[in-house]
């Protein structure tokens, strides 16, 4: 069942007005879909932030717009200011409830290797694997058991079991987890700084290029 978020259309698209529009506790926002006319709206950003965080990153949520009959909808992206650390604005996708789609999905790994226990080093070069489902079958998360990984031992997305409600749509030899010896762990903390770190899950887009602004 989708949980319902307010939100007011917005008519006055000048910077000035956005920027009251966030100075009164709201984010400007735009709400679009295949086929769909783009609108121009404002949420509540304590309830936004409420929502994602009870519900997670792919929540359907009903769209209740004034004067309009409320859509389904999912926060496609969302931009935040680096400095207050603020929601600043954000992107709803109209979704088909009936159609495939395709997401990010978080990747966690669950227990403690035995290879860990035994000295080694676990890595997750992997925070996020892409799938593919209807909206309404989207995990909020993977989780991947890696108790029994031992040193030298590597989980793949070819390992992971199948779903009947989603696909994985990863390359299958995608490295999902490894458990490496100490010394090649020591190695590795001496080399200079992957940038394969964990991606955020920001949409950013420049203020000043914000879709209906």
């Amino acid at each position: 069942m989708a949980v319902t978020l307010k939100a007011a259309k917005r008519e006055d698209l000048t910077k000035s007005a956005t920027k009251q529009i966030r100075l009164n506790g709201d984010v400007p926002s735009v709400v679009y879909g295949k086929d769909k006319e783009s609108k121009a709206i404002s949420v509540n950003r304590i309830e936004l932030v409420k929502t994602v965080r009870d519900e997670g990153r792919n929540a359907i949520i009903s769209l209740d717009i004034e004067n309009e009959k409320p859509v389904d909808v999912m926060l496609h992206e969302y931009q935040m200011d680096p400095l207050k650390d603020e929601l600043i604005h954000a992107d709803f996708y109209i979704v088909n409830m009936a159609e495939e789609m395709d997401v990010s999905v978080s990747l966690t790994l669950d227990g403690e290797p035995a290879g860990v226990k035994d000295g080694g080093v676990l890595q997750q070069p992997l925070y996020e694997l892409q799938v593919r489902a209807k909206p309404a079958d989207i995990p909020e998360v993977i989780s991947v058991d890696v108790t029994q990984m031992d040193i030298g031992d590597t989980v793949t997305v070819a390992d992971l079991p199948k779903a009947d409600n989603y696909e994985i749509i990863e390359e299958e030899d995608t490295t999902i987890a490894t458990v490496i010896p100490p010394d090649t762990a020591d190695d590795a903390e001496e080399a200079p700084e992957d940038e394969n770190v964990e991606p955020e899950l920001v949409g950013a887009e420049d203020e000043d290029t914000e879709k209906s602004e």
